[in-house]
């Protein structure tokens, strides 16, 4: 059976965003730890098919597909590649289509659509965000195994993924030049 891994960074005090869902504060650290880039390449290695809410779809689209577009030259496959290329499922109750490369849109209920691709064959699934479409699985317990990047930041407020308390398992933790920690857990 497949797993769905979500991989989400987090602030300090448990935000993924700020209140208007900017993710600006991520780069306060500098530039990116190539160890850091090399597990978020190994993770999305893992999976063939990323699942997200609506609400960040847009802007997670439009960018990789530009970083693609200006990065046409390059033979090597990069992490913006695998983001274009990889299926993406985007869950919603109001909107029908999506323009995206690889992209569809799915408006029946998440924890069906879940429970069906995690029985079907194939690699791992991929959750990145947003904030309500994460909390939504998270409170329907499909998720298999969290990756959250701490970032060294506190912004005060801003989005949660945790609505209601959740037990998790520790499995490891990875420290980065970059003053960000993996923390690697299992449901508990």
């Amino acid at each position: 059976m497949r797993k769905l891994k979500l991989q989400i960074h987090m602030t300090i005090d448990g935000f993924i965003a700020r209140p208007e869902g900017q993710t600006d504060w991520m780069w306060i650290s500098g530039t990116p730890d190539p160890a850091g880039l090399q597990k978020v390449i190994e993770l999305a290695d893992s999976c063939d098919t990323i699942l997200m809410g609506r609400v960040m779809s847009r802007g997670f689209i439009d960018y990789w597909e530009k970083t693609v577009d200006e990065q046409a030259d390059k033979n090597e496959p990069t992490l913006a590649k695998r983001m274009v290329d990889m299926p993406k499922i985007i869950f919603s109750h109001t909107q029908t289509s999506i323009q995206g490369r690889n992209a569809q849109m799915e408006n029946r209920d998440p924890a069906t659509v879940v429970k069906a691709l995690k029985e079907a064959p194939g690699k791992d699934l991929m959750v990145y965000g947003g904030a309500n479409f994460v909390s939504s699985l998270i409170s329907l317990d499909l998720i298999d195994e969290y990756y959250i990047f701490r970032n060294p930041v506190a912004i005060g407020q801003g989005l949660p993924i945790f609505k209601e308390q959740k037990a998790l398992k520790l499995v490891n933790t990875i420290t980065y030049t970059s003053g960000k920690i993996l923390e690697h857990y299992l449901p508990g």
